[in-house]
């Protein structure tokens, strides 16, 4: 009897170590392409919690002060998908290579996300071809 009672804690123990929060991103980098000086900066990385735990977001940090991220208010429940918000400060001409870090309870409990992309100075066309 004691046997049995060994083996059936070791088993629930087990099932409960197992269970956990899963982060799936849709694409882990957002490419802006080519945008217009002072144009829309707003964009967002989609994910599901594809575990079986609660997914909680505890922080979300971008590489420097012209990138903004906005975490989801809550937890996302097992099975359930939310956006990463990501606004970057449009007015600032040239390359865009910026990282965001994620911080949650997720078996990856650290991940990098990227934007990409190039602002445009003023006068300048996304349509114009550049030499």
């Amino acid at each position: 009897m004691k046997r049995l009672v060994l083996i059936v804690l070791i088993a629930l123990i087990g099932h409960t170590v197992q269970a956990q929060a899963k982060i799936s991103f849709k694409t882990d980098t957002i490419d802006f392409g080519q945008i217009a000086k002072g144009s829309d900066g707003v964009r967002a990385f989609e994910f599901t919690n594809t575990g079986d735990k609660p997914l909680i977001i505890s922080d979300v940090k971008s590489s420097c002060g012209c990138t903004v991220p906005k975490k989801p208010d809550g937890p996302v429940a097992p099975g359930a998908s939310s956006i990463i918000q990501v606004k970057y400060d449009t007015n600032r001409v040239g390359p865009i290579r910026k990282t965001v870090t994620v911080y949650s309870n997720a078996d990856e409990p650290i991940k990098a996300l990227k934007i990409k992309g190039e602002v445009l100075a003023e006068g300048k066309s996304v349509l114009e071809k550049t030499k």
